[in-house]
């Protein structure tokens, strides 16, 4: 079990915590990063192109004139692709990009990160993250002032409503709770803040 320091909102130690080697002390793993990366950018596409073919374009059911004796070029259908207004060629189609990795994969780059992430000293473990009001400025005093930061990923239960509601407005900070914690979100911020709670909730999540 690694042990981590429990800091107040002024950085001062009010306790230790220990967590789990496997979850907080893995190894980082490149391919598990790439692999999950690739799956929340990809399945963002919506694939809702569509073009239609000569197949699909109305009209053009008649031969537009006779094959010989009028001089032209033998055409087949006013709705050919080379044709305006005519169906495209190898038209692309809507389709899913939906990729899923194996379960194992998509945790083990959550431990991978959230190890990398204590390995750099950029875990932040606070006892209790509670704001008075909803109130943005008070979110952001409290993280750049009081905790330092100049951006970071803050990890708390949905029933902080306080401090989700002040938090998602910030630019350069985001919130989430610990069901929501994913990949991306805590590689685009240098830093994680995590209350003692949400990091047991991740612990239990993913033993």
């Amino acid at each position: 079990m690694a042990k981590f320091d429990v800091v107040d909102l002024d950085l001062k130690k009010v306790s230790e915590l220990e967590l789990s080697d496997e979850i907080f002390g893995a190894e980082p793993n490149a391919h598990l990063f790439y692999e999950v990366a690739k799956m929340q950018q990809i399945n963002r596409r919506r694939g809702t192109v569509g073009v239609k073919n000569t197949s699909l374009v109305s009209g053009g059911g008649k031969k537009p004139w006779k094959q010989k004796g009028t001089g032209r070029a033998r055409q087949g259908s006013i709705r050919a692709s080379h044709w305006v207004g005519g169906g495209k060629a190898m038209a692309p189609k809507q389709r899913d990009y939906f990729y899923r990795p194996p379960k194992k994969v998509r945790r083990g780059a959550l431990k991978a990160v959230l190890s990398l992430r204590a390995r750099e000293k950029t875990l932040i473990i606070v006892s209790d993250f509670s704001l008075s009001a909803p109130k943005s400025k008070q979110a952001f005093e409290a993280l750049t002032k009081r905790l330092k930061l100049s951006g970071a990923l803050v990890i708390d239960a949905k029933t902080n409503t306080n401090l989700h509601r002040s938090v998602r407005n910030l630019a350069k900070f985001d919130v989430l709770p610990p069901e929501g914690l994913n990949l991306e979100s805590v590689l685009r911020h240098k830093h994680l803040v995590l209350t003692s709670a949400a990091a047991k909730a991740i612990e239990g999540a993913l033993s």
